[in-house]
């Protein structure tokens, strides 16, 4: 049985530090939305960021200002769940 994200501090470090971008912009929306949801995140929505955080910064720049939709292996429900989130963060 893997440990939950919520239940391991290391898992959660590595996510807030692979939400540092090269892109300032990225940087601050990520960093403010996981100051303000991360304590509630689900395993799921650890997923679905973690896809997110995949991407170059210019196409999750895109994403997070939808411009783009998510597509290919990203169209899943729970990553357009998320980018609402984001969005309305």
């Amino acid at each position: 049985m893997s440990i939950t994200h919520q239940a391991d501090p290391a898992k959660r470090a590595r996510l807030r530090w692979r939400s540092r971008r090269g892109l300032l912009e990225n940087d601050l929306i990520l960093t403010r939305f996981l100051d303000a949801q991360e304590a509630t995140l689900t395993d799921d929505e650890v997923d679905a960021f973690t896809r997110l955080l995949d991407l170059s910064d210019n196409a999750l720049m895109n994403m997070i200002m939808g411009r783009n939709e998510p597509s290919g292996d990203l169209d899943l429900p729970a990553v357009h769940a998320l980018l609402k989130k984001i969005r309305n963060a």
